[in-house]
């Protein structure tokens, strides 16, 4: 591919992504690697004639003793192309998927930078596409994993907003990538790990050299992974009409539970694939996870439902109440108690907690405690089960307000605005 052919797709791939009306201003998530380097040279020639203004991320995941100087370089490069450029720093502290844990807080960390700027550009690549189809085949994913990521996501942020993940390069290759760089005399730094065999990526991406001769390269798996994320489109769109058939949230005093209910026998004339789908949305909607259930232990709750029965999954539990299934978030499971030293505080990635007038107060799960508090006790639909995880407002040990609950006053809370998320959960359905 020649320089001004991937110049070109560049501008026709942010003409789908962004148009017809550009933003005023752009960020891009650059790393130092070929990929994101050649995308900022790209951007960079790009606003020549759309006169978008570029601001550029870099984030130090601080694993390697290179990261700093590899960003001190595109700090360098981006003072030159006459770019605005902040470098953001995180530290791993040892609990989790180490890799898993850098790329959620380089998410985090580029949510609070951005400000008021609503699309950040990031460099994968049709290389990506294929080796990330490979390593999720061995894994024996379905159609979701080994489903192409989409060229345009919404990052839900914590503070209620988000921002939207634009890849432009996702029909690009590597090579000609680091070919359009080399014209340039534009630099880089190839990151050690790329051809470490103790990374999974490496080996993949070895294993790929190998099948291209026999025909499976890149751009056959990444054709492949395209496809299948057009027909994950067209399942998630069965599951939405159906979940509007036997599905709804849960709604009381005017305010949202953030929890969802299941219609007598709601099973029935559902095939379980569809069955398991919407069961994972329903789990990571309710949790407000990004990430779904595994498929084990999703196929055991969907079968535990079906047969009448109930349990914990996902941060989630379930109950049956008068024939129909309720899916609520875990009393366990729920984050600790918050003091609201901001306006707008997030609890449990779920809750958005304005605070009005007290100085020190605390959102919190409802719990024993407040329970006892509440004078009249809810009707139907929130019996004491139900009630105990859900967001309350308090001083001390002293429940000020529990909205779901038509409890107190003074004290407003709303359920997390995740963009994706409408009246129910067929938008969700939808995006995920």
């Amino acid at each position: 591919m020649t320089e001004l052919s991937l110049q070109q797709q560049f501008a026709d791939s942010l003409g789908q992504l962004l148009g017809p009306e550009f933003p005023s201003d752009i960020a891009l998530a650059v790393s130092g690697g070929g990929d994101s380097m050649a995308m900022l040279y790209l951007a960079h020639n790009w606003t020549r004639d759309w006169g978008v203004r570029l601001h550029v991320v870099t984030v130090d995941h601080g694993l390697r003793p290179e990261s700093a100087d590899e960003a001190a370089m595109v700090a360098s490069e981006c003072a030159a192309l006459g770019w605005r450029h902040v470098t953001l720093t995180w530290s791993w502290d040892g609990s989790g998927n180490k890799m898993d844990a850098a790329r959620r807080a380089r998410l985090a960390l580029i949510d609070d930078w951005r400000g008021q700027i609503a699309h950040v550009l990031m460099a994968h690549t049709e290389d990506d596409l294929a080796e990330t189809f490979l390593m999720r085949l061995r894994r024996g994913a379905g159609l979701d994993g080994l489903a192409a990521m989409a060229p345009k996501r919404f990052v839900t942020g914590k503070a209620g907003s988000g921002f939207h993940v634009i890849r432009p390069c996702l029909g690009m290759a590597r090579k000609d990538l680091r070919h359009y760089l080399r014209t340039l005399q534009g630099p880089w730094v190839d990151d050690p790990s790329n051809d470490d065999p103790r990374y999974d990526r490496a080996r993949i991406r070895r294993l790929l050299s190998a099948l291209g001769d026999e025909g499976l390269d890149r751009r056959v798996l990444a054709a492949a992974a395209t496809r299948l994320r057009t027909e994950k489109a067209v399942v998630a769109q069965h599951a939405a009409r159906i979940w509007q058939e036997i599905g709804e949230d849960v709604v009381t005093q005017g305010a949202r539970t953030g929890i969802v209910r299941l219609k007598p026998d709601w099973h029935r004339a559902v095939d379980v694939a569809t069955q398991r789908r919407i069961l994972s949305a329903v789990l990571r909607y309710v949790s407000s996870t990004d990430y779904p259930p595994r498929a084990e232990a999703l196929e055991v709750f969907r079968d535990r439902l079906v047969s009448g029965g109930t349990g914990p999954l996902h941060g989630c539990d379930a109950v049956v109440l008068d024939g129909w299934t309720y899916l609520f978030r875990e009393l366990t499971s729920v984050a600790p108690p918050c003091v609201l030293a901001q306006p707008e505080t997030l609890w449990d990635g779920r809750w958005l907690a304005r605070r009005s007038g007290r100085a020190v107060v605390q959102i919190r799960a409802l719990g024993e405690d407040g329970w006892r508090q509440i004078p009249d006790k809810p009707g139907q639909i929130l019996r004491h089960r139900l009630a105990l995880s859900l967001p309350s407002v308090w001083e001390g040990d002293h429940l000020l307000a529990c909205p779901a609950l038509g409890f107190g006053s003074g004290q407003h809370i709303t359920l997390r605005p995740k963009g994706q998320i409408g009246a129910d959960l067929s938008d969700f359905l939808l995006s995920h």
